[in-house]
């Protein structure tokens, strides 16, 4: 039996990704969480080998939650499922240990493909990911700014983006208010954008929120 945790913010996706995996033959969803937290409790509390992890949640980002469930339960398969195109994340998630990113417009059978591969311990790679990873390694993903960002760069400015202050920061993501100042001076660096209004109108035009 596949135990399966879904962490999402919506329930309603929880909810039919429940129904999805339910007409799959040795899969069980064994728990469900709503933010990053909630789902690193969940996996204190039960014994799970896959997780389908959304990237955007309140609180704690899916992709911390990510490194973070990968540092903890190294065992554990995850793949993320995500409303953002794979050009946005999909290189970053791979890199932090996923086996899997696919997107929620992606047919059922796709997901299903890549619970059973995840938890043979298989990345799940379609045509259109090889693609992009094909491309990553010819052109060095520069093309956009925000590429050129850290994963815990990349962390700061979407919160950036999405309205949070330095010390909201800062108590988020358990550092100090002069580290997120240093990080926000390296996305001014590295992006060009020199004003929170100019992060978060690039962040929106580029669906990164």
């Amino acid at each position: 039996m596949i135990r399966v945790l879904i962490a999402d913010d919506h329930t309603i996706v929880r909810r039919g990704v429940k129904q999805l995996l339910a007409v799959e033959p040795g899969v069980e969803v064994v728990a469900e969480a709503s933010d990053g937290t909630e789902a690193l409790d969940r996996l204190r509390e039960k014994k799970v080998d896959v997780v389908i992890l959304d990237i955007s949640m309140p609180g704690r980002s899916g992709l911390d939650t990510l490194k973070e469930l990968k540092r903890l339960y190294p065992a554990i398969s995850v793949i993320v499922l995500s409303m953002h195109p794979l050009d946005q994340y999909a290189v970053r998630v791979l890199r932090a240990g996923a086996l899997a990113y696919i997107t929620k417009e992606s047919a059922p059978e796709e997901l299903l493909q890549a619970v059973q591969k995840a938890y043979r311990g298989g990345r799940y790679i379609t045509a259109e990911l090889a693609e992009l990873l094909a491309d990553y390694v010819e052109k060095g993903d520069i093309e956009e700014p925000h590429k050129l960002l850290t994963d815990r760069e990349f962390e700061v400015m979407l919160m950036i983006a999405s309205g949070k202050g330095v010390s909201e920061i800062a108590r988020e993501l358990s550092i100090s208010v002069k580290t997120v100042s240093t990080y926000k001076g390296r996305i001014v660096e590295k992006t060009g954008l020199a004003s929170n209004s100019e992060i978060t109108r690039y962040s929106i035009e580029r669906d990164l929120l």
